[in-house]
């Protein structure tokens, strides 16, 4: 859009908000009271959050559009923390435990690269009797098959497991992983960095400074990470505010976060959802939240995280296919195997192949690109030319899913203890 046009409308609308979106054009950071008031935009103003976020986010990357072509390992679904959004863990002594072996993980990397993957996002639940040294022979196991994959593994939670099983400090912990394969966090586990919130939602999960201490280590021994939010169950735009200057406030310290992803908080078989364990909790975000979070994100990162990206699995190809033009400008993973949100009720698949990402995008008005997980560009595509491997599959049953995990005898936890 034409910048004298926008500047004229936001001139036009309420004043406050006005005033934060003109500052947001100036290239200022904006405040946690302005971001939350950003939240609460209606009419005119709803739009104009986004057509500046639009704006933004032209001005960091352009009209290029990211993906990267991964498949997500989540390798146990056993866990001894009971979170109340979480319907994808199991007790140990559930006949639904799972956990694969280590060849299995690596047949599934080796199959994951020779469909075109550069990434492995490698996460899962948190077994009683995990042996110490379980996830970095799971990473030197790909890598000694796989080594040119990019291990995408661990997010705070486990790493925090992993030292303490190790008796190691945190630092220590991470270099072992780094030493063993791992290329960047996950940076997952966040949920709402506010340990009042947390104390409700995930009792007993890692708390806010353990979060943070992680995080910053993992930037400082030279292993990058993502970082997230959940959103749309019991917190307030001004929770959402703060968290978002938390991390603000880690990148201008450490610099190693590559991407902000907002992730929709799926209700369906959420056990705080379906209990109702919490006075007022929501079921997800609707519509306008979204396009909301995803607005003011590219707005309070503006200067700081230029990637923002759009979960496809949680709000649908459509959805995350519009928020390309509220500010997102990567659109995910093919993912090939999604178990998390799945197993609380996600419907929009575990895989969605590059050719229809490719697709999303053009039609969005935007030029698709593969990404690796740094976000350097490996092939713009300025036309739809060239399949990848991952497109000619055809019966994507091969892959399995979650549904179907849970239910094999072969991997039962319980029957094979094996860790």
């Amino acid at each position: 859009m034409n910048m004298s046009l926008l500047e004229r409308l936001v001139r036009n609308s309420d004043p406050l908000i006005s005033d934060t979106l003109n500052r947001a054009l100036d290239e200022k950071e904006i405040s946690v009271d302005e971001a939350t008031r950003l939240f609460h935009a209606k009419g005119l103003d709803f739009h104009l959050v986004g057509m500046v976020a639009d704006e933004l986010r032209k001005r960091r990357v352009g009209d290029i559009v990211t993906y990267v072509v991964n498949r997500n390992i989540n390798f146990t679904n056993v866990c001894i923390k009971q979170c109340g959004f979480c319907a994808f863990s199991r007790d140990f002594r559930e006949e639904e435990g799972y956990f694969l072996p280590i060849d299995e993980i690596v047949r599934r990397a080796k199959e994951a690269r020779t469909l075109g993957a550069t990434e492995v996002c490698v996460q899962a639940g948190l077994p009683p009797d995990m042996d110490a040294n379980t996830y970095e022979n799971i990473c030197r196991a790909i890598k000694s098959q796989v080594g040119d994959i990019h291990i995408h593994g661990f997010s705070p939670e486990e790493v925090l497991y992993g030292a303490t099983r190790s008796n190691v400090s945190i630092k220590e912990y991470l270099q072992r992983l780094k030493d063993a394969g791992v290329n960047s966090l996950p940076g997952t586990a966040a949920e709402i960095l506010d340990q009042a919130m947390r104390d409700k939602i995930s009792p007993g999960r890692i708390s806010v400074s353990k979060w943070i201490e992680i995080i910053k280590t993992a930037h400082k021994v030279g292993i990058p990470s993502t970082s997230t939010i959940m959103f749309g169950h019991l917190e307030s735009p001004e929770d959402r505010a703060k968290h978002m200057a938390l991390i603000r406030d880690i990148q201008k310290e450490t610099g190693g976060f590559t991407e902000f992803v907002p992730l929709n908080f799926i209700h369906t078989e959420a056990p705080m959802y379906k209990e109702n364990l919490h006075h007022n909790i929501r079921n997800g975000a609707d519509g306008k939240d979204v396009l909301l979070m995803h607005a003011v994100s590219r707005i309070m990162f503006n200067n700081y995280i230029n990637n923002i990206q759009t979960s496809w699995v949680k709000e649908g190809a459509g959805m995350a296919q519009l928020l390309l033009s509220w500010g997102a400008n990567d659109f995910g993973g093919t993912l090939i195997n999604e178990s998390i949100s799945t197993a609380a009720g996600a419907a929009h698949g575990q895989l969605l192949k590059p050719k229809d990402i490719r697709q999303l995008i053009r039609q969005a008005g935007k030029i698709p690109a593969q990404r690796a997980t740094s976000y350097r560009i490996i092939k713009t595509f300025a036309s739809d030319e060239g399949i990848d491997p991952l497109d000619e599959v055809q019966n994507t049953s091969q892959f399995g899913s979650y549904h179907e995990l849970i239910k094999l005898d072969g991997y039962r936890y319980k029957n094979n203890r094996r860790r």
